[in-house]
């Protein structure tokens, strides 16, 4: 299991319909090969940020999901609210915590 984790900046004053068109996507993931989660998280310190954190089985799993039309109907639904291009690594759960 890996964590995708995208930092996205959405243009100001886009945040409301940045959120409704992610939710409006959320099938896309939860229909995708190998997805097992998807969270979106409105950072509370930076105005406009968001962290996208989705569960895979494997980069390779995300990496092939982004060559889906899948992939491209997420791209069109939020793409027109970025203000910049997402910044995307990838975490590995250490089972730390509760």
């Amino acid at each position: 299991m890996i964590d995708e984790i995208a930092r996205i900046d959405v243009t100001p004053g886009s945040e409301a319909a940045f959120e409704a068109a992610a939710a409006e996507a959320t099938p896309l993931f939860k229909a995708a090969a190998g997805c097992h989660a998807m969270r979106l998280h409105r950072s509370h310190e930076v105005a406009g940020r968001y962290w996208l954190i989705i569960a895979w089985d494997s980069v390779e799993a995300h990496l092939a999901f982004r060559d889906t039309p899948e992939f491209a109907e997420w791209r069109r639904l939020v793409g027109g609210y970025f203000a910049g291009p997402p910044s995307v690594e990838h975490g590995i759960p250490t089972g730390a915590g509760f």
